[in-house]
C-alpha cells in the first residue's frame, strides 16, 4: 500500500496522542497503509521545529492555512482548541483534504451542520475523535445487546465524570468561555457519554435536563483579580431513546477523585452489561440464568478473543491504554481512506451525538423537555 502523509495542527496532549497513533498504526495493524508524517503546524515556530523533530514529522511550520493548502499533506489532524476546529476544518476539506478533528466539531450545532454539509458535498472522508468506542470491551458489549445475552434493553445509566475543575483556585483559563471552548463539561467529556449511549442504545428522541456553574468565578493567570466562568461544570438529564428505552446521562469536570469514570450500565429484561473507562479492559454482565444462590456478576478480562485486542498482545490480562485506542481510530481512518470500510463515526454521524449535548444545554436553559433535532 501506498503511503498516506499527514498534516497535524496542535502539539498538546491530544496533538502527540495523534501522532503516535499514526506512527503505530501500520506496526500494530498491519493492513493498513503507512502514514508519513509530513508537516507539523504549530505557534511559534521555533515549538513547531522543536516539536517535529520529536515526533517525527519531515518539516513544520507556525501557518496552519499553510499546512491546508500544502500539497503533500493528504489528511488534516486538527487538535487545537475548540474555537478553531470548525474554520480549519472547513478549510482543509476545500483543499480537498480529508479531515481527523478532535470533538466537539464546533462551538455551535450551527457549525457542526455546516461541517458535516462541507463534507458530504466534497466527497472527502472524515473522523471524529471517538476513541472509547474503539474499545474492544466496548465493541463486545455490543456484541452481548446484538445477541440478546440480557434480553431488550430497557435503561441506561451513564456518568462521566473528572476532577480537572474541582479546585475552586484553579486559574481561569479559555475552557471557561463559550467563545474559546463553547460548552463545558458536555462539550469535553459528555458527548463521549453520548457516542457510546447511541453506540448501545441508539439515538436519542428527547430529554429533559438541567446544567450547574459550580465555581462561578476562577483567578486570572495575571493576578489582576477573577474572571467569570461561562459554561457548565456539571450536567444532568433524563432521555428517552428512539426504541422507547430510557435512561440517565450525568457528567461533572468538578468531580474530586475522579479521573475518568466514563460508565455505563445496560439495564435488560434478562441481566444488565456493566462498563468503567478506569478498568477498561473489563465488562461486567449479569445473566438472570441459575439457581438464586449462585447468580452474580461475570467479570469479562478482554483478550485476543475480543478483536481487535490481539493485534497489540497475544495474551489476555496484559491490557490496553488510552493510546492504543487512538492507535485503532487512525489506523481505522487510515484504512477506509485508502478503500476500505467506511469506520465512522465521521462529521455526519458526530453531528448526531452533538445534537443531544446541545440539546441538554438548550433543555436546562428553558426549563423544559426538548425533542433532540432532526
Amino acid at each position: 500500500m501506498r503511503e498516506i502523509s499527514i498534516g497535524l495542527i496542535g502539539t498538546g496532549f491530544m496533538g502527540k496522542t495523534h501522532a503516535l497513533a499514526f506512527r503505530a498504526a501500520k506496526a500494530v495493524l498491519g493492513d493498513v497503509p503507512a502514514a508519513r508524517l509530513e508537516l507539523l503546524c504549530d505557534t511559534p515556530a521555533e515549538r513547531a521545529r522543536q516539536m517535529a523533530g520529536q515526533f517525527g514529522f519531515a518539516r513544520a511550520t507556525d501557518d496552519w492555512r499553510a499546512l491546508v493548502n500544502d500539497p503533500a499533506v493528504e489528511i488534516v489532524s486538527i487538535t487545537t482548541p475548540n474555537r478553531m476546529h470548525c474554520e480549519m476544518a472547513l478549510a482543509a476539506i476545500k483543499a480537498g483534504k480529508h479531515v481527523y478533528c478532535e470533538k466537539p466539531m464546533g462551538l455551535t450545532l450551527e457549525e457542526g451542520r455546516t461541517m458535516a454539509l462541507a463534507a458530504a458535498r466534497a466527497g472527502v472522508k472524515t473522523m471524529v475523535g471517538y476513541n472509547y468506542i474503539k474499545n474492544p470491551a466496548f465493541a463486545h458489549a455490543r456484541q452481548l445487546i446484538a445477541d440478546g445475552a440480557i434480553g431488550r434493553p430497557v435503561h441506561f445509566r451513564g456518568f462521566v465524570d473528572e476532577d480537572y475543575q474541582a479546585d475552586p483556585d484553579l486559574a481561569w483559563t479559555w475552557r471557561a468561555r463559550m467563545e474559546e471552548a463553547g460548552l463545558g463539561a458536555l462539550g469535553d467529556l459528555g458527548c463521549h457519554l453520548v457516542s457510546m449511549a447511541y453506540g448501545l442504545m441508539g439515538p436519542v428522541d428527547s430529554l429533559i435536563a438541567d446544567m450547574q456553574t459550580i465555581h462561578e468565578t476562577r483567578p486570572l493567570p495575571d493576578g489582576s483579580g477573577r474572571g467569570r466562568v461561562e459554561n457548565e461544570d456539571v450536567a444532568s438529564a433524563l432521555v428517552r431513546f428512539a426504541s422507547g428505552a430510557q435512561g440517565v446521562l450525568c457528567t461533572s469536570r468538578s468531580a474530586w477523585g475522579r479521573k475518568n469514570k466514563l460508565a455505563f450500565e445496560v439495564h435488560g429484561t434478562k441481566g444488565m452489561i456493566a462498563f468503567e473507562q478506569e478498568r477498561m479492559n473489563e465488562l461486567q454482565l449479569y445473566r438472570n440464568e441459575g439457581p438464586a444462590g449462585e447468580q452474580g456478576f461475570k467479570t469479562i478480562l478482554t483478550g485476543p478473543a475480543h478483536a481487535p485486542y490481539g493485534v497489540f498482545c497475544p495474551a489476555p490480562g496484559h491490557q490496553l491504554g488510552f493510546n492504543d485506542l487512538k492507535v485503532l481510530e487512525a489506523g481505522a481512518f487510515l484504512g477506509e481512506i485508502a478503500g476500505g470500510d467506511k469506520v465512522g463515526p465521521d462529521f455526519a454521524e458526530a453531528l448526531e451525538f452533538e445534537k443531544v449535548i446541545h440539546a441538554i444545554a438548550a433543555s436546562a436553559r428553558e426549563g423544559r423537555r426538548v425533542k433532540v433535532q432532526g
